[in-house]
């Protein structure tokens, strides 16, 4: 959809409209969205299949994009009822393509079709068009609606940047996992912090610039626990140290410890390994919680502990392993002396050239060509934080597969679709990240 957008100059409801469909699966496995991409730009440069498709389908260029084009086109080129053209529409949109119904109108469609003197290409042409909308095609009040909230959401996030993305974040849905959406907000100015028990709520919450990010989003932790602390919290005022903590909140060894590794005791000055020796202290499972004040607190014996220290990337390995992901940037972990060439700014000035980039993995999708083989389109992050896009056909597919998350070394040609820059990868490796130092 980001290429969609750049290739149509997108800056009109109209155009996103449009958009919103042309994405669609149907109209974009018929070859259509490009076609319609080619005529959005040279609009005097094809010939109408039809003046049927010139007088109806005008807007989008006698392209069918709206479930509504389905039945503009049946009903005018090949004569079928508006009912007739109604049912079809919803058979392609539907299960029941094998049904008697469908196999009449079908029969029905070449009928007239001969009847007006079509030739038999031009009838086979307008029906592929038409079939390919099964399954996935909006009707234009579908896309329309779509529309609507996609401006609505460009202004939250226009106006109110950090907000917005607190919110998507809270959100749990949208095509991308939550680490993205974080990245998103610190793109727009914010700080992102860690879990913590003094600051924050089960889900993400916003103070000014810095987005603390919920318990929710830690692995493993109970639920029940993110609820106590907050409530706590609120009732009595934050917590001063571990020993208070403790003492306020009935928590497991498992759910403590859980707490101590991602840094939601950060707040106190010590680092984890101190944090863990003083929880052996303070901390007494044989003895049931209760949660009252005490009138005098207990005195706990103190040890000279030798110096404790944290490895440079053991943080950012248990934010792996609790949020899924590290608050630092990924390429901060590779262990390589690799450099790319050019970042994702720059590929609109070595359009044919081919170059070497570094991309944080964030999604690929699966094409299958005309020949039965996979290829892929790859979508990445660079160390600036901006996305960029690759395109991986068969036989570079097969001698480099994508091989799970991390970052990469890509290697390929700079290509311009209509304004919209990526990567045709030859070559592309996995780089290995720093030891783990925990173990």
């Amino acid at each position: 959809m980001r290429g969609l957008l750049t290739k149509l100059s997108c800056d009109t409801y109209v155009h996103l409209v449009a958009a919103s469909s042309i994405i669609r699966p149907g109209v974009a496995k018929s070859g259509m969205m490009r076609e319609y991409i080619q005529r959005f730009h040279k609009p005097d440069s094809f010939i109408y299949l039809h003046p049927v498709f010139e007088e109806h389908l005008g807007e989008t260029f006698g392209v069918m994009v709206y479930q509504e084009d389905v039945m503009k086109i049946v009903h005018h080129f090949a004569g079928l009822d508006l009912d007739e053209s109604d049912i079809l529409r919803r058979i392609m949109t539907g299960k029941k393509k094998n049904s008697d119904t469908f196999y009449n109108l079908h029969r029905k469609f070449f009928v007239n079709c001969a009847e007006r003197g079509y030739p038999e290409e031009l009838s086979q042409e307008v029906w592929r068009q038409v079939e390919s909308f099964s399954g996935y095609s909006f009707c234009k009040a579908h896309s329309a609606s779509f529309a609507v909230e996609s401006f609505q959401s460009l202004y939250l996030k226009t106006y109110f940047p950090l907000e917005f993305m607190t919110g998507v974040i809270n959100n749990f849905g949208g095509f991308y996992q939550t680490e993205y959406y974080v990245h998103e907000a610190r793109m727009c100015g914010a700080k992102i912090e860690a879990p913590c028990v003094n600051h924050s709520r089960n889900l993400t919450h916003i103070y000014g610039k810095t987005i603390y990010l919920g318990f929710i989003h830690m692995a493993n932790l109970e639920r029940k626990l993110a609820l106590t602390i907050v409530a706590e919290r609120e009732n009595k005022g934050d917590f001063r140290d571990l020993k208070d903590f403790i003492n306020r909140v009935e928590v497991s060894r498992e759910q403590l410890e859980i707490l101590i590794r991602i840094g939601a005791f950060r707040f106190t000055g010590l680092n984890k390994y101190q944090l863990m020796w003083e929880k052996n202290a303070v901390y007494n499972p044989m003895i049931k919680h209760i949660p009252v004040a005490s009138l005098f607190e207990a005195d706990t014996e103190h040890f000279d502990l030798p110096m404790l220290e944290e490895g440079k990337y053991e943080q950012a390995f248990d934010e792996i392993e609790i949020l899924g992901f590290p608050l630092c940037s990924p390429f901060a972990l590779v262990n390589a002396d690799a450099k790319p060439d050019i970042l994702a700014a720059d590929m609109r000035k070595y359009y044919d050239k081919t170059v070497v980039m570094m991309g944080y993995y964030v999604t690929r999708k699966d094409v299958t060509t005309v020949n039965r083989k996979l290829m892929n389109f790859g979508t990445w992050l660079d160390e600036e934080g901006m996305f960029f896009d690759t395109t991986h056909f068969p036989p570079s597919l097969a001698q480099y597969p994508f091989r799970g998350k991390g970052v990469y070394l890509l290697k390929g040609k700079i290509v311009d679709d209509f304004g919209f820059p990526s990567m045709e990868v030859v070559w592309m490796d996995k780089l290995p990240f720093v030891k783990d130092e925990r173990y």
